[in-house]
Order: structure tokens, then C-alpha cells, then sequence
């Protein structure tokens, strides 16, 4: 049998490293719990993947119905398919990490007011960390295009200017890579210049990105 690699930790982390760190905002899990924990996905990358699923499932049981906690611990239970060299358990957290950001997205879908972090809405934040993980799992799993349309609906979404400047750079990043991946290299440079033009933090990024996109 021949064994599936999975490329989810390194792929996601690329998309979300530039992410907000949380504000404050009556929640009913622990904030400075979630501060570490988000802190930890975003370096997860260095081989901190365990951890990092561990401390957002021991969010969940504090806040179970928590979309943006689902979200994150689906996408960190995804990552841990990169820790083990057996199939069957790369499987396994896959599609555990899948079925969590689906719930994800209905418990948000339920509540496309709540906020994030900052000022950016729920629906927004757990569309794009659902966006992210199906587009960097592998195709077998047949996730891409459902990625894809998560991604589009966040870039569309009527509450989109409202988000926060990083937020709103990491999605217009995410959508220049995927243009670029997809050899649509206008709407590449289109999403690049938006996120110079928002002075994002992304924006010396995506400088960089323009300038290996050809003319």
C-alpha cells in the first residue's frame, strides 16, 4: 500500500504565522489560555503540533460550543497527521481535524455576528482557518475546492472591511498563493497590490511575492 504524505502543518502554518494576536472580549473559555494556545499554532510548525492540539481541546471542554475554539482545534488536530509515520493514524487525525472544522462552520453560521479576534466576526475567522487547512491537506482527500470556495466567500463576505488589517492580509495573501498555484497571475497581483494598498502587515510579503510574478 502505497502511503499518502501529508504536507498540512508546514502548508497551513505559512497562511496563518501572520495572524492577529487575541484581544480582549467576554468569552466563556479561558482568554490567557487561548492567547498561549493561538501563540503555539502559529509557531506549531517547530514540532510544537501535539501541544498545540492538546490546548485547544482542553478549550473545547471548557467552551464546547465555541465555533472559533472549534476551529482551531480542528485545524490543530489535522496538523498532528505530520507526527506519525503510520497511514492509518494520518488518516485518522485528518479526518478528525475535518469533521471539527464542519461543526466549526455550522455553530458560526448559527451566530455570523459574534466576533473574533478584535473586530473581526466569527464567520469570517473560522471560514478562513477552515479555507486554509482543506487547501493545504492532500488532493486525495478531495478538500481543494471546498478550500477554495471558503476562501472566495470570506474575500466576499459583506463584514470583510471590518476585520482586522492583519486579518484581512492574511486572506488577500492566501488568495494571491492560490491564484498563483492556479497560474492566474492578475487576480495574483490584484490581491497583492490590495494588501500593499491596506499598508497591512503583510504588505513587505506581498512586495516580495510581486516581484517573482511576471510582468
Amino acid at each position: 500500500m502505497r502511503t499518502r504524505h501529508f504536507t498540512i502543518g508546514k502548508k497551513f502554518l505559512l497562511t496563518t504565522s501572520l495572524a492577529l494576536l487575541v484581544s480582549s472580549q467576554a468569552m466563556a473559555f479561558s482568554e490567557p489560555e487561548f492567547k498561549t494556545a493561538f501563540q503555539q499554532f502559529t509557531q506549531s510548525g517547530k514540532g510544537g503540533e501535539e501541544a498545540t492540539a492538546n490546548a485547544f481541546n482542553e478549550l473545547l471542554k471548557q467552551d464546547p460550543t465555541s465555533p472559533l475554539i472549534m476551529a482551531y482545534a480542528g485545524a490543530s488536530t489535522g496538523k498532528l497527521a505530520v507526527t506519525t509515520m503510520f497511514p492509518w493514524k494520518k488518516m485518522s487525525y485528518a479526518e478528525d481535524g475535518m469533521a471539527m472544522l464542519e461543526k466549526a462552520l455550522q455553530l458560526a453560521a448559527a451566530n455570523e455576528n459574534a466576533q473574533g479576534h478584535g473586530s473581526t466576526p466569527v464567520i469570517l475567522e473560522v471560514k478562513f482557518v477552515a479555507a486554509s487547512t482543506f487547501l493545504a491537506v492532500p488532493a486525495f482527500m478531495n478538500r481543494g475546492p471546498r478550500g477554495a470556495k471558503l476562501l472566495n466567500e470570506v474575500l466576499e463576505h459583506k463584514q470583510f472591511d471590518m476585520a482586522e488589517t492583519g486579518f484581512r492580509g492574511s486572506v488577500l495573501m492566501r488568495a494571491a498563493s492560490l491564484a498563483n498555484e492556479q497560474k492566474r497571475p492578475e487576480d495574483a497581483k490584484r490581491y497583492l497590490n490590495e494588501v500593499v494598498k491596506q499598508n497591512a502587515p503583510q504588505a513587505e510579503a506581498a512586495k516580495a511575492m510581486l516581484k517573482g510574478i511576471p510582468s
